[in-house]
């Protein structure tokens, strides 16, 4: 980590940690913040960020998921702004919807005091609202490049040309997912004399490229540099026939009964599926995946994270960056077929030093990349204790219940086919529906 730690801390060897945020530089104002926020010792990666942020260096971050990333470049920025008030002063990228929302969370959560305004902008939701909310120039912009580079070249008297901080969060996952040209026509119109932050869990050989590009002589900060689960993380696998797939879900969810769970699918398709089937079966489970509308995606979350809900079902799409705070047990239902995606998926629980179970579902068909996943984890799972007459004892209900959960995805499929739009997140459609309306409103007129 060096050089850029050295400077500030060369009198005295740093023997013990920072035990508070006071201890790393963060003002009162923040600090007393972040005790609200009941974040009573700094994580980690907050220990070796801030500080050197604080210094006006930038940072480039590689921490796993759940390390408390969010307040290590949010105390910073919100600190500088304490400084020198101004309007428009920091845009934070990350690369999904739901990540966008909970980041502006945290900054209102920890600039609320302080009257600090945020604003999310990101696709799904009306372009012309979110015009509005930037003439108001907020403080901070949370937003996903796509979106916001639409904003750039078609929002009049929008710029960003007083920018101060630019940080990407989750750096790794917004190139992956192909943002690099927007990601560079953002940098083109920003100042280059602003600080930067770059916060990744893996350091591929885009985000170099992307390091390269835009920080300036920046300090790593690494708190993970290997592939690792948390350590109070119990990690389970359990090897079943794939035809019993759901009866062994059940007997689980019975088993552990009273937690709050998240089952990853590998398709929206089997999600919905899956949701309906543990409905049947009186679960309160919700799904979430990408075919959802955006308001209906934020519904499920907040039922789930009210604890109205204990089951939450989530395609990939919800595996990263959600900080989702008290989820128990984490099932991969279906194995993901890359294996760092399970890194990220089992990440959702054992957060913030508290403990928490994942079970893996192994099928005949998934041996392979089970043995990939304990490869890069560098550790053999143990197989999940189970009764496998009491499962046995549970197939005939669930096979009733997949009954109605088809019959039921079928019934949705027609009315989604009439009514052609409902459950769709590309813009595209809302935009040809808009257009038909006003075709319809026309004619009646």
């Amino acid at each position: 980590m060096a050089a850029g730690e050295e400077e500030g801390a060369a009198a005295e060897p740093s023997v013990e940690e920072p035990r508070s945020f006071k201890d790393l530089g963060v003002t009162d104002v923040l600090c007393e913040a972040c005790d609200q926020l009941g974040w009573k010792v700094p994580t980690k990666i907050q220990i070796e960020a801030i500080p050197v942020a604080l210094q006006g260096r930038d940072v480039i971050g590689l921490a796993e998921t759940g390390s408390g990333k969010t307040g290590a470049f949010a105390l910073p920025i919100l600190q500088a702004l304490l400084e020198t008030p101004q309007r428009l002063f920091a845009l934070v990228l990350t690369p999904t919807r739901e990540l966008a929302f909970q980041i502006s969370e945290q900054f209102e959560a920890l600039g609320s005091s302080i009257g600090v305004q945020s604003t999310v902008i990101v696709g799904g939701i009306d372009t012309m609202s979110q015009s509005l909310a930037l003439a108001k120039k907020p403080h901070v912009i949370i937003a996903t490049p796509g979106r916001l580079v639409d904003h750039l070249e078609n929002t009049k008297g929008f710029n960003l040309r007083a920018l101060k901080f630019l940080v990407m969060d989750e750096a790794d996952r917004i190139l992956n997912m192909d943002f690099e040209t927007e990601v560079d026509k953002i940098l083109k119109v920003i100042p280059r004399d602003r600080k930067t932050f770059l916060f990744s869990a893996t350091m591929t050989k885009k985000v170099q490229k992307l390091q390269r590009a835009a920080l300036k002589n920046p300090v790593k900060c690494a708190v993970s540099s290997k592939y690792q689960t948390v350590e109070k993380l119990q990690q389970y696998y359990i090897f079943i026939p794939s035809k019993f797939k759901d009866s062994y879900l059940v007997y689980i969810l019975n088993e552990l009964a009273g937690n709050s769970f998240m089952i990853f699918c590998s398709t929206c398709n089997n999600t919905q599926r899956t949701a309906l089937l543990l409905r049947n079966l009186g679960f309160t489970a919700i799904p979430l995946h990408g075919q959802m509308s955006q308001n209906k995606r934020l519904g499920s979350l907040n039922k789930f994270k009210a604890k109205a809900r204990s089951i939450l079902l989530a395609t990939d799409v919800a595996s990263r960056g959600l900080d989702i705070p008290h989820v128990d047990v984490v099932i991969n239902f279906d194995i993901p077929t890359h294996s760092k995606d399970y890194i990220h998926r089992v990440g959702r629980t054992a957060r913030a030093g508290r403990s928490g179970k994942s079970i893996t579902f192994v099928t005949q068909y998934d041996v392979e990349l089970f043995q990939r996943i304990e490869h890069l984890i560098g550790k053999k799972l143990p197989a999940f204790p189970m009764q496998e007459e009491e499962v046995m004892m549970l197939t005939e209900r669930v096979a009733e219940a997949q009954r109605f959960a088809r019959m039921e995805l079928r019934e949705q499929g027609e009315k989604k086919r009439s009514r052609n739009d409902d459950d769709d997140t590309e813009e595209a459609i809302g935009v040809r529906n808009k257009v038909a309306g006003g075709k319809k409103k026309k004619r009646k007129a």
